[in-house]
């Protein structure tokens, strides 16, 4: 094995370690809370030892931080890019609600932030701050797709735009964690709440067959 090829392994074999303790510090955010977090139980959910996970990250608090960017970084790769991409804001803002239902069936820890943002309200602490400022971002974001839609007549008047994204993000987040990994109801229920907040009609449900 050469030079090369043993920085590469040895980058991948790091980014494999970190990922998986990423993902074990989101479930574990998700189910205790910050302050509850134990980092030594991280590590084990993770399959590594103590001294793996304070060889990357120095205490809970850089773990946390790490954990927020990590979730930020993933939702905008598989629900935020893909929904900007589409044309129109309604369309936008649909394919961002199914995309969410999807990326809380694939990953545990999707209600991370939620359970981060309720522990820190009202709180100066530094993975409040992070989380806050991800969250404003994407909530500015949703109210200029609001007021689009609006303009091109897709989503009917109503609340102001900044109000109206925040409900809708809030409806999005707590009722696709809910229903998550019930599909395919999960994309429905959760698509029937977003519609709902914008005012736009509901879709057609589509016909189940229930078992007798």
């Amino acid at each position: 094995m050469n030079e090369t090829t043993a920085r590469r392994t040895q980058a991948d074999r790091r980014a494999a370690t970190r990922g998986a303790l990423l993902e074990a510090a989101a479930r574990g955010l998700s189910t205790y809370g910050y302050a509850n977090l134990v980092l030594e139980q991280v590590a084990r959910d993770a399959g590594y030892t103590r001294g793996a996970l304070y060889h990357l990250f120095a205490n809970k608090e850089e773990l946390a931080q790490a954990v927020v960017a990590w979730v930020s970084e993933t939702w905008d790769a598989e629900v935020r890019r893909p929904a900007l991409a589409e044309q129109g804001a309604l369309a936008s803002l649909m394919t961002m609600t199914r995309g969410h239902v999807g990326y809380c069936r694939r990953h545990d820890g999707a209600r991370v932030m939620l359970a981060l943002r309720v522990e820190f309200t009202g709180q100066d602490h530094p993975v409040g701050r992070a989380m806050e400022a991800t969250y404003h971002r994407l909530e500015a974001e949703c109210a200029e797709l609001v007021a689009a839609g609006r303009r091109d007549g897709s989503v009917p008047p109503g609340p102001p735009p900044q109000l109206t994204a925040a409900a809708l993000l809030a409806v999005l987040e707590s009722v696709a964690i809910e229903v998550a990994g019930a599909a395919p109801h999960d994309v429905e229920l959760t698509q029937r709440a977003v519609r709902g907040v914008l005012g736009v009609p509901p879709l057609a449900s589509t016909p189940t067959t229930t078992a007798p």
